[in-house]
């Protein structure tokens, strides 16, 4: 069992910038992909960005392909997300998933929210302009 708790979410205005992170439990290879996913209000929740365990392969939204930064530190069993130039199409709930079904050196391939077996409960991020 994988227990995922986000944190770091906040309100910063247009432009600026947010550190999200992710804590899991239980052995870092139990977490082979870790992604981020995002749901704003009405809309479907998002693929937003994964990392496979050793860092190598990582795949980004096109929304967010340039100004987002996943990484992972896996001695402390964390993920990150940095966001710079935050824009207001960016607020959102900010979910930390794991997809503990692929290897451990196995590229990013999962972008879906099926793909996605362990959830935490979300991080609100707001950006206002």
């Amino acid at each position: 069992q994988v227990q995922l708790v986000e944190s770091g979410g906040g309100v910063v205005q247009a432009g600026g910038s947010l550190r999200l992170s992710c804590t899991a439990s239980g052995p870092t290879f139990s977490t082979p992909i870790m992604g981020w996913f995002r749901q704003a209000p009405g809309k479907e929740r998002e693929f937003v960005a994964a990392i496979n365990w050793n860092g190598i392969s990582t795949s980004y939204a096109a929304s967010v392909k340039g100004r987002f930064t996943i990484s992972r530190d896996n001695a402390k069993a964390t993920v990150h997300l940095q966001m710079l130039h935050l824009e207001p199409e960016d607020t959102a709930i900010y979910y930390c998933a794991a997809d503990t079904r692929r290897g451990p050196y196995d590229a990013v391939r999962s972008y879906s929210r099926s793909d996605y077996d362990y959830w935490g409960q979300g991080t609100q991020v707001t950006v206002s302009s």
